[in-house]
């Protein structure tokens, strides 16, 4: 991998970072139909870059032969026409196993998934994520943060020790701490994406941040588009008109310390009839009287 290789993978940081959702099928199944439809809507609406195996499509209730399905089937219908970031994560065999078939299937980047465990020590953050850089170096790497005790001179090391390591979603919901963090870790060193989506954009862009992941780009490509532009253009008046726009459908996804996340978003799909709402626990499909609601929010988008 050369450097101007790794900078086209940084400007495809630099994005609307879309986490699809996984649909399925009435018999529980991966819904492989519905699934490169998505896949499709996304492209055709503009998004070029895709993280398969990410939160939104609800990675942890996949198992393993799931998950590399739903990694060769997203990198066989983008078809080069998007950059393709794969979700890992769990114990590190597994870890590197599934880098290593994201690599083999064709995929640019991983995301690697904030570790599992109750003990989590920072010298061990930075081992387990060079472990996974080093097996791969090919590729480039995205360590996902959830953990706002991480301290950002631990991220510094591992770009110093990983040169493959290029971007960091950050998904702490604290803009300040986030800002700090990306100046302690190195500002221009790594791409900084905005992990909590739309509704943080606004303010993790202020701080450096020069991408967003999303969720709700599954049912409205433009309106992520649209916010992403105008982030681009310095118009913060612009940003936060759409942030008003998704606030709704964004707040019932937060509700319950995020209970309803990805739920909402297969509600809303299902509104559009572009898949079913099926969700696997420790989810649970919206309940009935809350559906109408969704419907109403993403009809009134003109989607």
């Amino acid at each position: 991998m050369t450097a101007t290789d790794f900078q086209a993978l940084r400007d495809a940081l630099a994005d609307v970072v879309a986490i699809p959702v996984t649909p399925f099928a009435a018999d529980g199944t991966v819904d492989e139909g519905a699934h490169r439809a998505l896949i499709r809507r996304l492209i055709d609406g503009g998004v070029r870059t895709l993280t398969p195996n990410g939160n939104t499509g609800e990675y942890y209730a996949l198992d393993p032969q799931e998950r590399r399905a739903v990694t060769e089937l997203t990198i066989d219908e983008a078809g080069g026409r998007a950059v393709i970031l794969v979700g890992v994560g769990l114990d590190l065999p597994t870890a590197i196993a599934s880098a290593e078939h994201a690599r083999d299937a064709g995929a640019q980047m991983l995301m690697v998934h904030q570790p599992v465990h109750p003990y989590v020590s920072q010298a061990g953050w930075v081992d387990y994520h060079r472990a996974i850089a080093d097996a791969v170096p090919g590729l480039g790497i995205v360590p996902y943060i959830r953990n706002a005790s991480l301290a950002g001179s631990r991220m510094a090391e591992l770009g110093e020790a990983c040169p493959n390591v290029i971007g960091v979603k950050y998904a702490v919901p604290d803009a300040a701490h986030f800002a700090a963090f990306a100046r302690d870790a190195g500002l221009e060193r790594f791409v900084w994406v905005a992990g909590l989506a739309e509704l943080y954009a606004p303010s993790y862009f202020a701080g450096g941040a020069t991408g967003f992941t999303s969720g709700l780009v599954n049912v409205a490509p433009a309106v992520s588009l649209e916010m992403l532009a105008a982030l681009r253009a310095g118009d913060l008046r612009g940003a936060m008109k759409v942030w008003e726009q998704i606030r709704p459908l964004e707040d019932l996804r937060a509700a319950h310390q995020s209970a309803d996340n990805v739920t909402v978003v297969k509600e809303a799909l299902a509104a559009l009839g572009l898949c079913r709402r099926d969700i696997r626990p420790p989810s649970r499909a919206l309940p009935k009287q809350q559906r109408p609601r969704v419907a109403e929010l993403v009809a009134g988008w003109g989607i």
